[in-house]
């Protein structure tokens, strides 16, 4: 298996998609990142050599904010709004929308897809109280 900064990069897909596994690296970028190496978009992971693997491993480190780096800096502009005590620290903290979306509905992708309902209230007259 292929391996770019510690990530399994798909063999059987074009390299110019399995780039986009690594965090930070789009398609786009992979698209640059290739023109740069010199190696065609279409080819796919598991026929490129062991120089071409080199050449995108240097053009990717020298160039690009990935992985690793990219996580790190990221967790550290919210621990900053967080402890500057900002209202989008508060809403990183709480696991909420950050830019104005409305929360009554729609907000299942942040909140992780959990479905709160509440019955009525009433409890039947079957039921003990």
């Amino acid at each position: 298996m292929l391996r770019i900064l510690g990530i399994n990069i798909p063999e059987n897909k074009r390299i110019e998609i399995s780039l986009s596994y690594i965090y930070g690296i789009g398609v786009k970028n992979s698209a640059k990142i290739l023109d740069a190496a010199g190696i065609d978009p279409n080819k796919k992971a598991k026929e490129l050599t062991a120089e071409e693997i080199n050449k995108i491993h240097q053009i990717i480190e020298k160039n690009y904010r990935a992985e690793g780096d990219l996580r790190r800096e990221v967790a550290m502009n919210i621990k900053r709004l967080r402890e500057i005590g900002s209202y989008r620290g508060s809403r990183h903290s709480k696991g909420l929308p950050l830019r104005g979306q409305r929360t009554k509905t729609n907000t299942r992708t942040v909140r992780g897809n959990v479905r709160r309902t509440v019955g009525s209230g009433r409890k039947s007259a079957s039921e003990k109280t």
